[in-house]
């Protein structure tokens, strides 16, 4: 099941951002929301999704996608386990997360998120169409990295140590996919949604 985008036409409209191009307008909006989950490391809308974390000798498992309202199907190192509680949309037990030894993957299925799409994560999704919108119009030819425009002696001046930083609209610049990340807890595989 595809997950809904983390903006509409109307938060785009509400933005002043020329809708008119529909087939254009579905397909940014469906890659900014991509983008920005992909950063988050987790699916940020509520609904139900399978992870696989990295399990940890604590007795605690921090979860993605909080807020967590339920957990099942917990497998440790692929065996399942039952001996865990949800607290505070954590998972804990008294044997910690790792089988003997080394590593251990924990995958379980969570059903936890946001009902509500935050504000400034609609902000963000509705700049990085809008942005996109732009740089179609001019046949991708404009630059993100353009810091100045003068019209008499027509001059045009770029940032030269943003040169070569983003490939392209949809992608994100580091520090806000680790403040993505960091925000909602990702770092999980999601393995899929239901």
């Amino acid at each position: 099941m595809a997950l809904p985008d983390l903006a509409t036409v109307a938060n785009l409209n509400n933005r002043g951002i020329d809708t008119t191009n529909t087939a254009r307008v579905t397909e940014f909006l469906g890659s900014a929301s991509d983008a920005v989950r992909d950063a988050a490391g987790v699916p940020i809308t509520a609904g139900t999704f399978t992870v696989t974390i990295v399990g940890e000798p604590d007795q605690w498992l921090s979860l993605p996608g909080q807020p967590v309202t339920a957990v099942s199907n917990v497998l440790l190192d692929d065996v399942p386990v039952t001996d865990w509680d949800l607290r505070a949309g954590r998972l804990w037990r008294a044997r910690g997360w790792r089988t003997c030894g080394g590593a251990s993957n924990v995958t379980l299925t969570i059903t936890g998120g946001l009902v509500d799409v935050p504000r400034d994560i609609v902000d963000l999704v509705c700049s990085m169409v809008g942005f996109a919108l732009h740089r179609a119009e001019e046949g991708y030819a404009s630059r993100g990295d353009q810091t100045a425009e003068r019209i008499d002696d027509y001059s045009v001046q770029f940032d030269a140590s943003a040169a070569g930083r983003l490939a392209g609209p949809m992608e994100l610049p580091d520090a806000t996919r680790r403040r993505l990340r960091a925000r909602f807890g990702g770092g999980a595989s999601v393995v899929k949604t239901r």
